[in-house]
């Protein structure tokens, strides 16, 4: 069972890196003020405010920032400013050694998928939720709120209204998964982590519909849905078409895949590139329960809080 890092008290000090696209502390102001009036200190690194063509800074400070703030025994959390891109280039030059003996949280959501399942991989809980630069986006107050309350460790469950596509059933294991193009990306490298009895969940955004097909098709091929537990589908925001249309919807395309097999499936689920970004804890062991009233995730297992 993975680790699950501390949760976090008034008082503790966090961390905001880039490991991705660049992000300016005029940007981040307003998250900072957030952090703080839950009771958190908060700490720019240093790739705030740098800048490398897209990135936040080179790869070299990226990873040299993210490495630092890893190994301060006095940052209880790592909040990674936004995506885009960037953090497969610099994961490999991350040590985690130092941070096996001192777990800590570390959040975010699109690239950082990579750091989410690389911390699987090693045994580690992380969180998939809002990041920073988007904190103070219309409509995403829900997401924020589950966000704080994964940090400090307190319950939560999710409720989600039926979907045509919805298949019934009842799976337990541990959570899972992210942007759909990453996990692709993953797929044979250090990061990449494997499904069986495990609840998979999925999004992405500006995905072509045929590009979407292509990474369900390698998902299926590769064998990471034939043993899953169960099959969570957040928003797959502004898909992209082609001038001879595609012809499905991303909820019909992953259908066809997913109904290959008998694991239960939720597709609405309020994850993903759109103001309701619900935290999910990656590792935590979760039971999905779908039925033809509405769909719901609660974890099962205890916290590190006892909770």
């Amino acid at each position: 069972m993975p680790t699950s890092p501390a949760p976090l008290r008034s008082g503790d000090q966090v961390a905001i890196v880039c490991t991705a696209r660049k992000a300016s502390a005029e940007e981040l102001r307003a998250a900072v003020q957030v952090l703080e009036s839950w009771g958190l200190r908060v700490v720019l690194g240093e790739s705030v405010n740098a800048e490398y063509h897209q990135f936040g800074g080179p790869d070299e400070l990226r990873s040299r920032d993210f490495q630092q703030m890893l190994d301060r025994p006095d940052i209880r959390a790592i909040l990674v400013a936004r995506g885009g891109y960037g953090t497969p280039r610099i994961i490999d030059q991350i040590d985690f050694s130092r941070f096996a003996n001192n777990p800590k949280w570390i959040a975010g959501f699109s690239d950082i998928t990579t750091l989410n399942c690389h911390l699987l991989r090693l045994g580690h809980e992380s969180i998939h939720g809002v990041m920073p630069l988007l904190f103070h986006q219309p409509g995403g107050e829900a997401a924020l709120e589950s966000l704080r309350r994964a940090l400090f460790g307190e319950s939560v469950a999710y409720t989600v209204q039926p979907h045509p596509l919805n298949r019934p059933g009842t799976a337990e294991g541990e959570l899972m998964g992210g942007n759909l193009s990453l996990l692709q990306t993953l797929t044979g490298t250090p990061s990449d982590c494997p499904t069986a009895g495990r609840i998979l969940f999925l999004e992405d955004v500006e995905e072509y519909l045929y590009s979407i097909d292509r990474m369900m098709v390698h998902l299926d091929r590769s064998g990471k849905l034939r043993d899953l537990a169960g099959l969570v589908v957040g928003h797959f925001s502004a898909p992209q078409d082609n001038t001879v249309p595609f012809g499905f919807t991303p909820e019909e395309i992953i259908d066809t895949y997913a109904r290959k097999y008998a694991f239960p499936v939720c597709y609405g689920f309020p994850i993903g590139h759109e103001p309701t970004n619900m935290a999910l804890i990656c590792g935590r062991r979760a039971r999905l329960t779908v039925d033809e009233g509405e769909a719901r995730l609660e974890y099962i297992m205890p916290t590190a809080a006892g909770l």
